[in-house]
Order: structure tokens, then C-alpha cells, then sequence
């Protein structure tokens, strides 16, 4: 069977204003369908600019996405039906409910009545929240903020997720149910791209990975085969530090 592409983009570079360095430099990928993809990388290297692009948030300064066969720039509307996005901020009203803050969430997507009451209770249980449904996101602990803005970019059932570091600054247990749940739905048929600085997690979780660096893919492929690639390596963090370098970026 002949192996369907998700996302591909192609020469894409972005320059923001008032900047002499790109902040992606000339980058091409192709990401097949079913895959869980990790983009890897020190901060300010180009991540987060990445995934804003191919969700329509940001406009390339060069280049070319393409989504599921569809040119984003001109499909961008058709698009978002069947993306999600789940933010490295929380994207939540912190004065309304997890119920009130679904129901929003929901309603942008389109969904209403009892398929909308029916799938937010679904995915409160999936992810250990039901009992706390009609408590104010503003006291919400860490872990379970990251839980319900998983929640707010998946009711509408995508068939691309985009995760920006979505278990940044939680406890274990709260991300090992968020992942758990993210196996679950690649399982399922959701292609996943995401974003973290967690490299152990992203060598158990991730299918294939790029690490981006100055706005650049310097590696790509599968974690295991590139730790076995290179005798001085262990692990994904091996390589990371020893294609990325231990100076810290505070940018």
C-alpha cells in the first residue's frame, strides 16, 4: 500500500520583522500519515515558528505547505475542520469552567447539542477529569490545565494534531496520562507533530524526529536508528547536545 503524506513543505523560510536572521532558513519536510512526529530543538531555533505555520497562524516568508494534498494557503478554511492545536500556552478562560470552557471550544468547531455534551464527557473520563468538570479553570492545578487544553484542540476528532510542548512544566503523572491518551489516538488514526524539550520522552513517544537548530534541520529519522548510527551516542539527548551544543539559549 502506498504510504499517503500528512504534511510536506518545501523551502519554507520566515524572517520576521526587524530581524537580519531567519528564523527558518530554506527547510523541507515530509511527514506521512499515522506518523508521531517530534520537531526537537534548543529554544529560539525555529519550533514553535514551524508549527504556527502549518496550522495558518503565521505566513511563511518562502515556501510551500501542503496538508493532507491541500495547498494551505489556499485551503486554509478547509483545513482547520480536520486540524488540531493544543498551544505551549494555555489557551483557557481561567474565570469559567472546564464544562463552559468545552462547550466554547466545541462550538468553534462546530459541534452542538448532545454530540458536543457526549464527546466532552468522553474525553473528561478518558483523561481523569470528570469529577472536577464544573470547577473553575483558575483552580486548576498545572497538570490539569495541560489536560483540558488537550482536550479544547481534540473534541472535533483531527486527523492532524499540532502539540506544542504540551507536557511542559507538569507533574509524571499528569504526563504520562496525557501521553498514554496521545498513543491512544495515533493508534486510532490521528497523525501527531510535536514539539518538546523532553528528550527521553520524545525517544519513547516519537516515530521519527527532526532536530531543528538556527532555523535549520541539522538530523532526521528514527530515534533508535540515530543513536545506533553513531558509537558515541546513548541516547536522543546524546545527540541532541552533541549536534545542538551545551550553550545555553535563553532566548
Amino acid at each position: 500500500m502506498t504510504e499517503k503524506t500528512a504534511i510536506r513543505f518545501v523551502n519554507l523560510t520566515k524572517v520576521y520583522k526587524g530581524s537580519d536572521d531567519p528564523a527558518l532558513n530554506n527547510v523541507s519536510l515530509t511527514i506521512p500519515e499515522y506518523e508521531i512526529f517530534g520537531l526537537l530543538g534548543p529554544n529560539g531555533a525555529g519550533k514553535t515558528t514551524t508549527i504556527n505555520i502549518l496550522c495558518g497562524l503565521l505566513k511563511p516568508t518562502l515556501g510551500k505547505v501542503v496538508i493532507n494534498g491541500l495547498p494551505l494557503e489556499k485551503n486554509l478554511h478547509e483545513i482547520r475542520r480536520f486540524i488540531g492545536v493544543v498551544p505551549q500556552e494555555i489557551a483557557l478562560y481561567p474565570t469559567l469552567t472546564a464544562n463552559e470552557n468545552l462547550r466554547f471550544f466545541g462550538n468553534m468547531y462546530g459541534l452542538k447539542g448532545r454530540a458536543l455534551k457526549s464527546r466532552i464527557a468522553e474525553c473528561l473520563q478518558l483523561l481523569g477529569l470528570e469529577k472536577n468538570a464544573s470547577r473553575k479553570i483558575k483552580t486548576y492545578s498545572g497538570g490539569m490545565k495541560r489536560r483540558i487544553n488537550l482536550i479544547a484542540g481534540i473534541l472535533h476528532k483531527p486527523e492532524i494534531l499540532f502539540l506544542d510542548e504540551p507536557t511542559v512544566g507538569i507533574d509524571v503523572q499528569s504526563r504520562n496520562v496525557i501521553i498514554d491518551y496521545l498513543r491512544e489516538l495515533n493508534a486510532s488514526g490521528t497523525t501527531i507533530i510535536y514539539t518538546s524539550h523532553y528528550m527521553e520522552e520524545a525517544e519513547s513517544f516519537c516515530s521519527r524526529i527532526a532536530i531543528i537548530d538556527y532555523g535549520e534541520i541539522i538530523a532526521e529519522g528514527n530515534p533508535i536508528e540515530l543513536i545506533n548510527s553513531n558509537s558515541e551516542d546513548n541516547s536522543l539527548e546524546d545527540i541532541f547536545i552533541r549536534l545542538t551544543g551545551r550553550r545555553l539559549r535563553d532566548n
